[in-house]
């Protein structure tokens, strides 16, 4: 019999809006999100005080930015975490549900993604696989287009938030969770382009719809981001048992272009 679990501390939304504001989080900003809400220990109220913290320390002219990735709806020959049976592959395609703004299973994105996505007033983007959440002033900007071809670059959230000059707040999880990096591979020549596919109502019917992308690596984004850390252009800080990075989306994603032009592979696409 295992021994019951007993709290030892607990975090307020009070304490983490102070956490917040100490970073460098500030009224009116527009905030790019990623977050492990395991990594602050026991929060009294759990995703909610967190989200709540994050919309009442940016404000009315603030605005709150997440991927809702859905990375179940998408060509099941590819997946690799986890990988699937190749005599399954044909079922598993023909059962998976279209795309949903308001019902897809966002897998792996987290309970503050889950619960920012519920709040009244939160914009969606309309990519079926690489999607994103936004609440605040600049929601529409961010989200009123995606395109379905190379949904990272420059018809992306992502895009918008670079050049509103926006910032992004890591808590508890390193660079390679920072989405809009991905900007600097688009920008370079370090992948290569890929067919990728997700299911969509098209016609009211549903069709799998193939898109071009490049195959995007995240992992690396912790070199340029060690790189950032080292310029001093990152602000550390802890909340609760979190490890919090805050740092500018432009600073960040033009530090990883840099890395990036000197791994440039594939010079035909040029």
């Amino acid at each position: 019999m295992k021994r019951p679990v007993t709290i030892k501390s607990a975090l307020t939304k009070d304490e983490i809006i102070q956490g917040l504001l100490k970073v460098g989080v500030m009224p009116g900003m527009t905030l790019e999100v990623h977050g492990s809400l395991s990594s602050f220990g026991f929060v009294i109220g759990g995703a909610q005080s967190v989200v709540d913290a994050l919309l009442e320390v940016l404000g009315p002219e603030g605005t709150l930015l997440m991927p809702l990735h859905m990375g179940l709806n998408s060509e099941p020959s590819s997946w690799y975490n986890p990988s699937i049976e190749i005599e399954l592959i044909d079922k598993v395609r023909e059962a998976i549900p279209p795309f949903d703004k308001m019902a897809s299973e966002a897998y792996g994105m987290g309970a503050l993604v889950d619960n920012l996505r519920r709040r009244d007033g939160v914009v969606t983007s309309s990519h079926p696989n690489v999607a994103f959440i936004a609440k605040g002033k600049y929601a529409n900007l961010l989200c009123n287009h995606q395109s379905l071809h190379f949904p990272l670059s420059s018809e992306s959230p992502v895009a918008r938030l670079y050049e509103i000059k926006g910032f992004c707040l890591l808590l508890g999880v390193d660079f390679d969770r920072c989405t809009s990096m991905h900007l600097s591979e688009y920008a370079t020549d370090c992948r290569s382009i890929v067919v990728k596919g997700s299911c969509v109502i098209q016609g009211g019917k549903k069709v799998w719809k193939k898109y071009l992308d490049l195959d995007l690596n995240s992992d690396e984004f912790l070199i340029p981001g060690r790189a950032l850390e080292s310029l001093g252009k990152v602000i550390k800080g802890k909340i609760g048992s979190c490890q919090v990075k805050f740092f500018s989306i432009n600073d960040a994603v033009d530090e990883a272009t840099r890395y990036f032009e000197t791994k440039q592979g594939y010079e035909l696409y040029r």
